[in-house]
């Protein structure tokens, strides 16, 4: 028990460093004698390769990103501005006409690629930020509900969204605002209102998770607008997370790009992390033959993801199951391009790897196969020398696409 303007003390310190890295990370426990399992047991175990968490650069930033908002809208909670803008809020959700007291707070985006780990990223610094999933004030006597996570309806839909912000508050307080806002037919705008006290009465962040649906739809500058209205009314920080799809809608206009600073990231680069997190969930083999990873397997997985630790999970998971239920019983090289020819076909156009499939780059354009010369360590009924046929294309303007093909077996590859 606490007061409510004290409640920032309530929350667990901020972490960093090899601390929050320990804090943040999860390794399920892994038993080799399963691997002798019947084929059902070992099946089911592979699923703890969706458990493994590797927090990485973009999660500890995340967490710190969140943490900090999280502390600037609890500050607010119990202040002079938050009891007027509660009295502000009473008199206005007959009247419709609000005006923002509080402010101050913000709102941010965290766009990334689709599965890169940003949602996991977002659970994650969540569940040790919030250690109490309700903080209890007694003066005056008030649940929090420290954050809200929500998603952004399909249609973009105002009233969808603050009904369910609503719900979700009922789900942990078990309280019955929702309810009462579907017998009251409440209109969009006097949901604004309910939204704005329930917020600043129990809400310390929210989350709006799928913001790229406000892209493709007509309302979508009304739900940003009537989330910026959320942050006036009730002093609250918001967060909106989605994929790159978000950012042309927020560079449209002024007052857009103002509401999506925050953080941004991209398809991981060919680096020590990709590396040691492809080490790390190789370590989890359930088949019976145990292999070691290499270099090559490593620089193959990053081909064949684009560098999408999703598509990595996904490749090392199928790889397994399709090996326990052919019976070959192998992680390796063929078991993995079995996943992605089998399993992953409907990415195949995201994906593109090159042809060389064994060279570590990070680089995941479609390359032209380049034809070369035979070398003296091959055999061959005739010896075909590249520059000599480069030289007679110039002495007898040939086009040397042509002269190629007629000489050796050649590929053409659009780039």
């Amino acid at each position: 028990m606490t007061n409510l303007s004290d409640i920032i003390n309530v929350l667990p310190r901020m972490k960093s460093g090899n601390a929050l890295i320990t804090a943040l990370q999860i390794l399920p426990e892994y038993n080799p004698e399963l691997c002798n399992a019947d084929a059902s047991v070992r099946l089911m175990a592979l699923s703890d390769l969706y458990s493994v968490y590797i927090p990485s650069q973009m999660s500890l930033e995340i967490y710190s990103k969140l943490h900090l908002a999280l502390l600037r809208s609890m500050q607010k909670k119990g202040t002079k501005p938050a009891v007027q803008q509660q009295n502000q809020n009473y008199r206005a959700i007959m009247q419709q006409e609000y005006s923002g007291i509080m402010g101050g707070s913000d709102s941010f985006t965290i766009i990334g690629t689709s599965g890169i780990g940003k949602s996991s990223a977002i659970s994650r610094a969540i569940n040790l930020i919030t250690e109490n999933k309700v903080i209890e004030a007694d003066n005056p006597y008030t649940h929090v509900v420290p954050c809200v996570i929500v998603q952004c309806p399909f249609d973009s839909s105002v009233k969808g969204l603050l009904l369910e912000v609503l719900r979700k508050v009922d789900e942990v307080l078990d309280t019955k605002y929702y309810q009462n806002a579907l017998r009251a037919r409440a209109t969009t705008d006097m949901l604004i209102g309910s939204v704005s006290q329930v917020a600043l009465n129990h809400i310390g962040m929210l989350v709006v998770d799928e913001i790229q649906n406000v892209a493709n739809s007509k309302n979508g500058k009304s739900l940003i607008g009537s989330l910026t209205q959320l942050i006036n009314n009730s002093g609250i920080s918001i967060c909106m997370v989605g994929t790159p799809e978000s950012t042309r809608f927020f560079e449209s206009a002024m007052q857009l790009a103002r509401r999506s600073v925050g953080l941004q990231y991209t398809t991981m680069s060919y680096d020590k992390y990709f590396q040691e997190f492809c080490k790390v969930m190789f370590q989890y083999q359930y088949v019976q033959k145990r292999t070691e990873i290499t270099d090559g397997i490593i620089a193959w997985l990053y081909e064949h993801s684009a560098g999408i630790t999703s598509v990595v999970v996904a490749l090392i998971h199928d790889a397994q199951e399709i090996a326990i239920l052919n019976g070959k019983e192998i992680l390796n090289l063929e078991s993995l391009n079995e996943a992605y020819q089998q399993r992953l076909s409907l990415l195949h156009g995201y994906i593109q790897p090159s042809v060389s499939q064994g060279k570590q780059t990070s680089k995941t354009k479609k390359k032209a196969l380049i034809p070369t010369a035979i070398t003296d360590n091959e055999t061959s009924d005739e010896c075909i020398n590249i520059a000599d046929l480069v030289a007679k294309a110039k002495d007898e303007s040939i086009d040397i696409v042509q002269l190629l093909k007629s000489s050796i077996p050649l590929v053409e590859v659009a780039v």
